[in-house]
């Protein structure tokens, strides 16, 4: 490890920077959040940099480099200067003994900035040393993935309550584990969702009744929607209670790899329903989630797409509810729209469409009966969830209503996953495209004049009278 990692104080000390263009202005935003009283020396500041001066945060002199600009200073940094011999100038504040960093240039610095994840007063940095510089970039990435935006909230939570823990339980180590139970449960959840007096409420309580050695109470249930298949759709919310839950209730709709993304230790329960092995049914699942959050678990109910398109999320949230459990609901990335944007296809589009009309091809008694005047709606695009099996009522009820038979039809199979298929017809041939393709569930239709703007394989027939069907 050439690169010693190290947090500075800067809390009233004096930072200089050296340069007006993008480059410092990059450096200046980070050190704008800290406590540094901030100097920059540039002949032609850009206009960012010239706002930051006209606010009052930063003293801002329009000319070049003075030695007398070091004086009391304990951190510099120097960007692209005009007219300035940058070695020679690095040398000369090395020289001193001052911290200084020369931007895109690690050899002639005394430290590098690292990629940063701020949720302060929680900070993650990350360093390559200056050689992958891109790849720090994507990591960071990752991490602001993972990490709440209310994290900070949360540590600043808890710093309120340090001294009244320390006072309530004396043993350390039963102090840790009182520590991760607040974490790791509804109090931490409640903080980070923004219900501040909530979960302030709760730490009083706990803290008044403190023992350190178990769970305060029942657990949780989190409706967690999984989006369409590719674990990058998920929202930051839904993949940081994943990673937290003791339970996950999953369907078979979630993406192959989803699961990679949860807990290691946790209890993994599938109760996808399949063709044939419809192992749990709805009661059992309910009961299911019920069970385990009275244990005082952390649930997720992990359902692909989202949980209140038919995902049966209300089912469950009045069944928990019922019961006093609290429930968390998570939105993910609909199916609908996942399928859309895999397919290049606007839902909506001023020339063609300004209705979306979302429905499933199986309802509770296990066969949706098609409106037709629905169907028949030239103005509006039908998605159609769960619809492969109901190709042929589709086509046949949408014709008798007076929907023209070229109307485009994409077929949206597997979307957003590596093994996607994105096939165009029409209506008159969308039962025989299904069947002659072997298009396999998971699978949307979608019907309407914007399916023609898809992009993906066209299934061409003939009719009876030679006119052709392509799309």
């Amino acid at each position: 490890m050439k690169y010693f990692p190290i947090f500075a104080d800067l809390a009233g000390q004096k930072a200089l920077l050296i340069g007006g263009t993008e480059d410092t202005a990059r450096k200046l935003r980070l050190l704008l959040k800290t406590e540094a009283i901030i100097r920059v020396v540039a002949t032609a500041p850009i206009a960012e940099i010239e706002a930051e001066a006209q606010a009052g945060r930063i003293d801002l002199c329009r000319r070049g480099f003075e030695p007398s600009d070091l004086d009391g200073v304990r951190l510099a940094i120097i960007g692209d200067a005009e007219g300035v011999d940058v070695e020679q100038l690095a040398r000369q504040i090395r020289d001193t003994g001052i911290p200084t960093n020369v931007v895109d240039r690690p050899e002639l610095s005394t430290f590098i900035i690292p990629g940063i994840v701020d949720r302060d007063p929680i900070v993650v940095a990350i360093g390559s040393e200056g050689a992958a510089p891109v790849m720090v970039r994507r990591i960071r990435e990752q991490i602001e993935r993972t990490l709440p935006v209310r994290l900070g909230a949360l540590a600043r939570f808890a710093q309120s309550f340090r001294g009244a823990v320390m006072s309530a339980i004396s043993d350390g180590g039963a102090r840790r584990l009182f520590w991760e139970n607040v974490f790791d449960g509804t109090i931490a959840n409640d903080v980070l969702a923004g219900r501040d007096s909530a979960g302030r409420e709760a730490m009083l309580r706990l803290v008044n009744g403190a023992t350190g050695k178990h769970r305060n109470g029942k657990g949780s249930v989190a409706l967690v929607g999984a989006g369409p298949g590719d674990p990058d759709l998920l929202t930051l919310k839904a993949l940081r209670l994943m990673q937290d839950a003791d339970v996950i209730v999953h369907d078979a709709l979630i993406g192959p790899t989803m699961l990679d993304y949860v807990r290691r230790d946790s209890i993994r329960i599938d109760v996808g329903k399949r063709a044939g092995l419809h192992s749990y049914s709805q009661d059992d699942i309910n009961a299911l989630l019920a069970e385990h959050a009275e244990a005082g678990s952390r649930v997720v109910r992990l359902k692909g797409g989202d949980p209140f398109i038919f995902g049966r999320g209300g089912e469950e949230l009045a069944y928990l509810k019922e019961r006093g459990i609290a429930v968390e609901i998570v939105p993910g990335v609909t199916a609908a729209l996942g399928a859309a944007s895999a397919a290049g296809l606007p839902l909506t589009h001023r020339d063609h469409a300004n209705r979306l009309t979302i429905l499933t091809g199986h309802d509770r008694n296990g066969v949706t009966e098609f409106d037709s005047h629905v169907l028949a709606d030239t103005r509006s695009t039908i998605v159609i969830y769960m619809g492969l099996g109901a190709a042929p009522r589709i086509m046949a009820t949408a014709l008798a209503a007076g929907r023209a038979p070229e109307t485009p039809v994409a077929v949206i199979e597997k979307a957003t996953l590596p093994d996607q298929r994105i096939l165009k017809t029409t209506l008159a041939d969308l039962a025989g495209m299904v069947d002659a393709r072997q298009v396999s569930a998971p699978a949307l239709i979608v019907l309407g004049d914007v399916a023609a703007l898809a992009e993906g394989e066209i299934f061409e027939a003939v009719a009876p009278e030679g006119r052709r069907l392509a799309v």
